[in-house]
């Protein structure tokens, strides 16, 4: 027994509209494809209830739709596609799509990341996927370069160390990174093959996510999030740490409290190497002489209390107390977060530049990409990172 996809019998009107109804339309009769309608759902952070609620039908029908039993009819899917903010071709089968589950992608204070904000995270890292393969087939973009892993994501056992030290280390000695404070992060990560992202795409003041990652696409891909933060040194050390994750927890299932604590130290190690560090950090805790080792470090004065801890060279009791002073300070508005855009190299460019460079050549437009894409321009621009802001225009008196 089946769910029909309406709860009363279609009116005139209906037939009408279902008679007139659009090329995007006949298109989607061709072959309706579920998986989308879960993308831009989750996209919208809406359940399939809310879905059903607004379209008055049930929730049963909505389910049947996903799971590709039933198409919905052409009235229905023009309602859709106006609630969920995408043209009614973005429901064609057909185009090149990497289905991600979230149980393979890396989330930090995934405790307090609600299911729902986890999906929208994942749906979104499967739409930037997605731009990154329709820039590829005009852009070359650099080659994965991991240590122990192939380009397609797969890793290859005993060639990183499997300590989160021995990693760290064995990355910057692979990546040719001098001695000293790691130069321009986001830059390097993107130069050996990562796509990074720095866009809110949440939209809500309650999410919790700060940052996620995942190798388990045919392109290792990272996001932070200035949803929550806009500060360059979170910012540095939150990528490092995702970064960890890539190398370190491939197969591992995401969320535990270990696999953290381990791509912490790796962030540690890499921003701030131990054996380097430790002749910088003065002997006695006090914030105002941390300050500067920070700035030369690119890391947070909470990232080097933690070093100080680490090496003994303060008491637990102290650090609580430095910590708990370092929050005020924050709190008060006296530390002040230092914006990502005010430092090169820490702010992602590679799929604005790729794409810059298509365009620059006659091989893509912004409306072709989108075309492409079967999203709004609005949701390309913001993918790519350009300015997504209308300019606000006045009449002039005469």
């Amino acid at each position: 027994m089946t769910t029909h996809d309406h709860d009363h019998e279609s009116t005139q009107d209906e037939l009408d509209l279902g008679a007139s109804i659009s090329t995007g339309i006949q298109q989607v009769r061709g072959g309706f494809a579920s998986s989308r309608l879960t993308q831009a759902r989750l996209l919208q952070g809406l359940s399939k209830a809310e879905v059903a609620r607004e379209l008055k039908v049930s929730a049963s029908a909505v389910g049947q739709w996903e799971a590709g039993i039933q198409a919905p009819r052409p009235y229905l899917l023009l309602r859709l596609a106006e609630l969920l903010e995408v043209p009614a071709e973005f429901f064609v089968l057909g185009r090149p799509y990497a289905r991600l589950n979230a149980a393979t992608a890396h989330f930090r204070s995934l405790r307090r990341t609600s299911a729902s904000q986890r999906d929208k995270a994942v749906a979104f890292v499967e739409q930037l996927w997605e731009l990154t393969y329709a820039l590829e087939k005009r852009i070359e973009l650099p080659v994965v370069d991991l240590p122990g892993m192939t380009t397609g994501g797969d890793q290859v056992p005993g060639i990183l160390p499997a300590d989160p030290v021995g990693a760290a280390r064995s990355l910057r000695c692979a990546w040719q990174i001098p001695p000293g404070p790691f130069p321009h992060l986001i830059r390097n990560l993107e130069n050996h093959g990562i796509v990074v992202s720095h866009v809110p795409f949440a939209g809500d003041a309650t999410a919790t996510i700060d940052a996620f990652s995942t190798s388990h696409l045919p392109r290792p891909l990272v996001v932070t999030t200035p949803d929550r933060a806009n500060d360059v040194y979170r910012h540095r050390f939150t990528a490092a740490h995702e970064l960890g994750h890539l190398l370190l927890h491939h197969d591992a299932a995401p969320g535990d409290i270990q696999q953290e604590r381990e791509a912490d130290t790796f962030a540690a190690e890499l921003l701030t190497p131990i054996t380097e560090i430790a002749e910088e950090l003065p002997t006695r805790l006090h914030l105002s002489a941390l300050d500067p080792v920070a700035h030369k470090w690119g890391v947070s004065i909470a990232s080097l209390i933690r070093r100080m801890s680490e090496l003994g060279l303060t008491s637990d009791i102290s650090s609580r107390r430095a910590y708990q002073r370092y929050e005020q300070l924050r709190a008060s508005g006296a530390i002040q977060p230092e914006p990502i855009a005010l430092y090169p190299g820490e702010s992602p460019v590679l799929l604005r530049r790729a794409f810059e460079v298509a365009e620059e050549h006659g091989l893509l437009t912004l409306p072709q990409l989108a075309d492409e894409l079967v999203w709004p321009i609005t949701r390309v621009r913001l993918l790519l990172g350009l300015d997504t802001r209308r300019p606000r225009l006045t009449l002039v008196k005469v």
